[in-house]
């Protein structure tokens, strides 16, 4: 495949990754799911990400209907990427997708449940164990040594079984010359220092002649200076040498030449007869080292390879146990019939802000979910409208709907404690946006109308429509949507205030309201965020009038305020107003 048929791949991305890794090496980057070779060719991360998520995620991006369906997804790996216990598993987390057969899914979930089960098995020794050996192979200057280690390090902990299964397949022997061979030659094929004790000898006493070497006149003087004649010359230069260099003095003695001009010539030939010597035997001694380590390195390379593809599949699937341990996360249960339906589901995002979080129980479609002292969602309503209080998390349930959608197509568990889940082929996630104008009303339309008129199946998870134009208009769009999305067999839930403007609403939808059910004694609004089914909710806006009335410190503003009271209700509000008194 040429570089250009990938998606993002234009002539300068493709000149950038050809000069820097050659165009063959590129499209083995893209196809291995590399982003650090991208990046390390020179494309910021971002876009090296976006390149291998079309590359790998092909047609399966396309659930992904709307800006804001995309946002969410985006979010999501984000948080997984911090659990992650190496930056290539970090990478290969950002560059995960939905995928679009069930059967992988399942697969994929198989997977993140039995390295959960693993991790979560481990003490707590055990799992610094496991991080202290990915993070050292994250540093290593030498990503195959680091591999080895890894593994090395993995299975002397006792860890070989679960998810830590294929580093029980490795030959110890083959690891351990793996990282001789490897620790003993550089990148350049050259035998790296502390490989051989003999080849370093030789190497630091060809160092210290050469130091010698470099200073005659030095070494001329310190042996003249007590020497009387020739043959005590002689002798004094040898064990000045021997002394310096650690040779042996009758090594040093060979090496004198028999006739010299004069002294500074015989010590000069001296030294460069026992450099030329150790310089010899060095280069002998390094190519006997280097071809001893090259064959314990094409002994060991079928264990090695096998070592850096467990470590690294090990690191992907201990990273996203980490995540899936840490938000609780449950393994969904996937349905033929359209339904989407949870159980105590939770929001990631509120989560990981550290937010307190009320669990939410809500299903669309036809569903099987039991909720244990409570009622359960009612089954068969493909569509809802959901209304309710400000502030009341209405927006956080579209969005939690959306996270468990994407989590489960991605073949992840979901923040839930039960959850069905219907495949789908687009999630059309469109959040509130406070615009108002023609141009705002056309975009939104055509991000929303087009998924679900598409052939296939649709999560339609729309907020607050009417923010867009003017209610009159947008009760009687809002009702055509929901109509629409009944006659296209999708799953929707629609949030709006305009719920008594629907009516009558198709048979397969149903209303849902959250309410407000008072102010707390610091006059918060209190909010129960669990929808009741087969229910408007109310706004109610007396609450909102109350928290204003008994903030108000400027007698103009109160007065202001106590005229809203008597048009929303003043007997409501003052009964909010002594209710939070009561409570403090």
């Amino acid at each position: 495949m040429r570089l250009e048929e990938y998606w993002g791949i234009g002539p300068k991305t493709r000149d950038l990754l050809v000069e820097s890794l050659g165009a063959e090496a590129a499209v083995e980057a893209i196809e291995a799911g590399d982003v650090r070779a991208l990046t390390d060719a020179g494309l910021p991360r971002g876009r090296a990400t976006r390149i291998l998520r079309h590359a790998h995620g092909g047609a399966a991006l396309d659930v992904l209907a709307t800006r804001d369906a995309r946002q969410v997804y985006k979010q999501l790996l984000d948080i997984m990427s911090e659990y992650a216990v190496t930056e290539g598993a970090a990478d290969r987390i950002r560059i995960l997708t939905p995928l679009s057969e069930r059967a992988a899914m399942a697969d994929r979930l198989d997977d993140v449940q039995q390295a959960r089960e693993s991790w979560q098995s481990l003490s707590e020794d055990e799992r610094s164990t496991v991080v202290g050996a990915f993070e050292r192979y994250d540093g290593a200057e030498n990503s195959e040594r680091g591999a080895v280690e890894a593994a090395q390090s993995l299975r002397d902990a006792g860890l070989d079984s679960g998810v830590f299964e294929p580093l029980g397949d490795l030959s110890a022997d083959a690891l351990e010359d793996a990282v001789t061979a490897l620790t003993g030659l550089d990148g350049d094929g050259g035998v790296t220092e502390g490989a051989d004790e003999r080849l370093d000898r030789l190497r630091t006493q060809l160092g210290a002649v050469e130091d010698l070497r470099a200073a005659p006149e030095t070494v001329l003087e310190e042996v003249q200076s007590g020497a009387r004649g020739t043959d005590q010359l002689q002798e004094s230069l040898a064990r000045e040498i021997a002394q310096e260099s650690g040779l042996d003095v009758t090594k040093v003695r060979e090496a004198m030449p028999q006739e010299a001009a004069d002294a500074r010539a015989f010590v000069g030939e001296t030294l460069r007869s026992l450099a030329d010597d150790l310089r010899g035997g060095a280069d002998e001694r390094e190519q006997e080292v280097r071809r001893e380590l090259n064959g314990m390195l094409e002994r060991a390379r079928d264990d090695i390879d096998r070592a850096v593809s467990a470590v690294e599949e090990i690191a992907l699937s201990v990273s996203l146990a980490r995540f899936a341990a840490e938000f609780e996360l449950t393994e969904p249960t996937f349905r033929d019939g359209p339904v989407a339906g949870v159980v105590d589901a939770r929001n990631i995002f509120l989560e990981d802000a550290g937010e307190t979080v009320q669990p939410i129980t809500y299903a669309v479609g036809e569903h099987s979910l039991s909720v244990p002292g409570a009622t359960a969602p009612p089954s068969g309503d493909r569509v809802t409208v959901l209304t309710g209080a400000n502030s009341g998390g209405k927006t956080t349930l579209l969005e939690t709907l959306c996270q468990v959608q994407l989590l489960a197509q991605m073949g992840l568990p979901v923040p839930a404690d039960s959850a069905e889940i219907h495949v789908v082929e687009r999630i059309v996630f469109h959040r509130r946006h406070a615009s108002f104008n023609a141009g705002v009303l056309e975009s939104t339309l055509r991000s929303v109308v087009p998924p679900l008129t598409d052939s296939g199946r649709t999560l339609m998870l729309v907020d607050e429509f009417e923010a867009i134009t003017e209610p009159g208009s947008a009760a009687d769009l809002l009702h055509g949507l929901v109509t629409l999305t009944v006659e296209k067999e999708a799953l929707g839930v629609f949030v709006t205030h305009l719920a008594d403007d629907l009516e009558p609403l198709p048979a397969e939808a149903r209303t849902d309201g959250i309410f407000a059910e008072g102010l707390t004694p610091d006059l918060d609004l209190e909010v129960d965020y669990q929808p009741r089914f087969e229910t408007v909710g109310r706004s109610t806006p007396e609450f909102i009038v109350s928290r204003l009335v008994a903030d108000a410190s400027d007698r103009g503003e109160r007065a202001g305020y106590e005229t809203l009271a008597e048009s929303v209700g003043e007997q409501a509000v003052q009964r909010t107003l002594v209710d939070a008194k009561w409570m403090e």
